[in-house]
């Protein structure tokens, strides 16, 4: 019943916004476009608002669920129209609050203590409320200043009745919209249900904090509040209380003389710092979520809070995402295209010509701007939607990289709009690179895997010796014999220098391990045991 009156509750919203007028009725089957073209949604008049500001009010109408959708739809600038992509990226996340009982609640089950007894003081007004939680101020009893983020009450039944309806208005959007199959509304709902699911969660946000707190430590670059573990359940986060100016308000940050440039430029510099080097990045940088803290105006100092939305990346999407931004701006479009196709992001048997080709036409148009007015985000958005049409899958991590690089681009560019981000971007990716496979950088990472290997050494041997087995067909004749004998020598000899090679090199890397035992006896069982693999 809840579902029923719910999907009448949205399609009376649809018709007063008359979101039937976004759809081009003439590719749709006959029986869909005269419901359309006939339906009691005509009574309504037609609204003077543009199509992406109808799409933004309907979608505050239908709540807090739809808003944060429409807010995810927002950062798909490879699936929309800018126009509606910008219209929905102006979505406001701000919802009336729930009642001081019910989050005093909500803390004394998840923490089972009385309020009075955990804090020294409750403010019952919250500091910000929205469609997951709302935050309120405290103090603990040690004297330290703490906010208290609690999840709303029947939220989450709320949230997956949403969804199952998400679920099905994206299938019919599939099944009858034109470019329905283009614009894979299946998997922007998979990606928003994973996405305001693990929002519920606020352990989870807590272990995120926690880690970015860790990855900037002693960090000139970036603050990150620390998280009380005593305090924080599932359903109640509590954190330090930051005192900052919103990163928004520039004419208080020019007040207090902030250097702009420098401010603009750490912005860059942390995202990439978190990307590459951690590949563990804060993904929802909103202007709402970030601050600068007062002290040392002259060297800012970001502060960000809400990790609930965490991305990252293998090492081989680092790598390559790094080789394909500098073959990019290096105009390289050949090696853009290989890395594509070498890193499984297309499919092998794209054509890397055709590829090179289209990736060409996107991005010398942009290079025709000054390198200080390009927009290194919606390069990457041009590449994407480009590479859709080869079968690109899009990966989740690259599409939250992508929102982010929006977000940070657009954010330093407020900030200083002549910021360069290729000048700050080029010399850290260049570093990254050139540090990734350094011989310390090589050690450490071997150094890193060396138990796993040693583990499996003891049944390596038996594993290479044997060689792999080819299922060979032959008939009764001596050439059949001869080659299947060829093909087994050669497969053992070169097992066997695998083996040699693998015992030499785990000789040489374990003796440290190993002080015990003198070095040359090393060598030589290693040597020894080489030669008998050889013979």
């Amino acid at each position: 019943m809840f579902g029923f009156r719910r999907l009448l509750t949205i399609l009376s919203i649809a018709a007063r916004f008359r979101l039937d007028q976004l759809i081009d009725i003439t590719r749709l089957p006959t029986w869909l476009c005269l419901l359309l073209r006939f339906g009691p949604w005509r009574l309504f008049p037609a609204p003077k608002a543009s199509r992406g500001e109808r799409l933004r009010l309907a979608l505050e109408s239908l709540g807090p669920v739809f808003i944060k959708f429409g807010q995810q739809l927002s950062t798909r600038r490879d699936l929309l129209p800018d126009d509606i992509a910008e219209e929905l990226a102006k979505l406001q996340d701000q919802v009336p609050p729930f009642g001081n009982e019910q989050a005093r609640q909500i803390i004394e089950v998840a923490l089972g203590k009385p309020v009075g007894e955990l804090f020294a003081r409750f403010d019952q007004a919250p500091l910000a409320s929205a469609s997951v939680a709302q935050v309120h101020a405290a103090q603990l009893k040690d004297g330290r200043e703490v906010v208290v983020k609690v999840i709303r009450p029947g939220i989450q039944r709320t949230i997956e009745k949403d969804i199952q309806l998400l679920y099905t208005i994206a299938r019919l959007v599939h099944r009858y919209v034109p470019d329905g199959r283009r614009l894979r509304p299946l998997e922007v709902v998979e990606d928003y249900e994973l996405t305001i699911l693990d929002e519920l969660d606020l352990q989870r946000e807590g272990a995120n904090t926690s880690q970015l707190r860790r990855n900037f430590a002693d960090s000139e670059l970036l603050y990150v509040p620390e998280v009380f573990w005593d305090y924080t359940r599932r359903t109640v986060l509590v954190m330090e209380r930051i005192e900052g100016i919103p990163v928004t308000d520039v004419a208080e940050l020019a007040a207090q003389n902030t250097d702009m440039k420098k401010l603009a430029e750490r912005g860059v510099e942390i995202f990439f710092t978190q990307v590459f080097r951690d590949s563990f990045f804060h993904a929802d940088m909103h202007p709402g979520n970030i601050f600068v803290s007062r002290k040392h105006p002259e060297s800012p100092q970001y502060i960000a809070i809400d990790c609930a939305i965490i991305g990252s990346l293998s090492d081989s999407d680092q790598y390559y995402l790094a080789r394909n931004l500098l073959a990019i701006f290096q105009r390289n479009y050949r090696e853009v295209a290989e890395l594509h196709i070498e890193c499984g992001w297309v499919p092998p048997n794209t054509r890397v010509h055709e590829f090179e080709s289209a990736i060409r036409s996107v991005c010398e148009p942009v290079f025709e701007k000054p390198l200080a007015e390009i927009s290194f985000g919606q390069l990457l958005v041009y590449l994407f939607s480009t590479a859709r049409r080869f079968e690109m899958e899009v990966q989740p991590s690259l599409v939250l990289l992508q929102k982010t690089l929006l977000n940070i681009e657009g954010l330093g560019r407020q900030l200083y709009p002549d910021l360069n981000l290729w000048d700050t971007a080029k010399p850290f990716l260049e570093h990254w690179l050139r540090d990734r496979y350094s011989p310390q950088s090589m050690l450490k990472r071997v150094s890193h895997r060396l138990p796993g290997w040693l583990e499996q050494l003891p049944n390596l041997p038996e594993h290479l010796l044997e060689g792999p087995r080819h299922p060979i067909e032959f008939r009764n004749n001596n050439t059949d014999v001869e080659r299947l004998e060829k093909r087994l020598d050669e497969s053992k000899r070169q097992h066997r220098w695998q083996l040699a090679g693998v015992i030499l090199i785990g000789a040489a890397i374990a003796q440290p391990a190993l002080a015990s035992l003198p070095p040359l006896s090393l060598a030589l069982a290693a040597a020894g045991i080489a030669i008998l693999c050889l013979s």
